[in-house]
């Protein structure tokens, strides 16, 4: 199997290597590229390979922008710092993404997932890891620059919020609030769908459809009737706060980032 490594950190790319050759000694790692510029002029030799791994932050840029001048038909295994927030655009359609220091399990899990597809591709077609409305969804989250502030009305004065002052926002009688550690409230001119797409998704996190909290507001968290949770906020004891159903599952993978 020849193998293509794509990784801007000297130490992480010989360290990938020996994981590769200890799984498997037959595999031929057939270069180390650094950065976007020497990965567009390999791929533009027409050099054949069978897998790449590829890192996502690279020494001049993003390697999703090597997909804006090269086709790459071999299946793409990524390896990233980033967490799996960020990486949920294109999570489904790529062979694996590894968490970096890439370990001997994640490895064999990688290839034990790959092997799965190349027995079933009328199921998944591997060589489709670079579809570039994936791909292109993937790098906006990675290059998004999520709301730090908030300007917000105080009587007659204006001010200015930063967004970690923040402890969580709901909505109260059509109305939109966020409070702050000192438990005041202010009022916003956001709807909390339009919040949502604002914030940085690893430290808020939509509960229902009347609040999104931050880690630092939660003081508790205790088991509630049909599979809920409810959560005790910090300044807020107006009624119970649930974390609905449906949403269960995916707070608590939030909690354990």
């Amino acid at each position: 199997m020849k193998v293509l490594i794509i990784e801007d950190e000297k130490p992480a790319a010989k360290r990938l290597e020996r994981l590769l050759l200890s799984y498997d000694d037959s595999i031929e790692v057939v270069a180390k590229l650094d950065s976007v510029k020497s990965v567009i002029d390999w791929f533009q030799t027409g050099k054949m390979l069978d897998l790449v791994f590829m890192d996502i932050q690279l020494a001049d840029g993003l390697s999703f922008e090597v997909f804006d001048h090269v086709s790459i038909t071999a299946p793409i295994i990524f390896t990233t710092a980033y967490d799996e927030y960020a990486l949920k655009a294109f999570k489904v359609n790529s062979v694996a993404y590894l968490l970096k220091p890439v370990d001997d399990e994640d490895l064999s899990d990688a290839f034990a997932k790959l092997n799965t597809l190349k027995q079933a591709p009328e199921t998944v077609n591997v060589t489709a890891v670079n579809s570039m409305d994936q791909i292109a969804a993937a790098m906006q989250m990675l290059t998004r620059q999520y709301k730090n502030r908030f300007v917000v009305k105080t009587g007659e004065h204006i001010r200015s919020i930063a967004v970690d002052e923040i402890l969580f926002f709901f909505s109260r009688e059509k109305a939109t609030f966020c409070t702050l550690d000192q438990g005041k409230n202010y009022l916003l001119d956001y709807t909390l769908q339009q919040l949502i797409d604002m914030l940085d998704p690893t430290k808020f996190f939509q509960i229902n459809r009347r609040f999104i909290i931050s880690l630092r507001s939660v003081k508790d968290i205790i088991s509630y009737s049909n599979s809920r949770l409810k959560i005790v906020l910090d300044h807020f004891s107006e009624q119970d706060v649930i974390v609905s159903r449906e949403r269960v599952n995916e707070f608590k993978a939030w909690l354990d980032q």
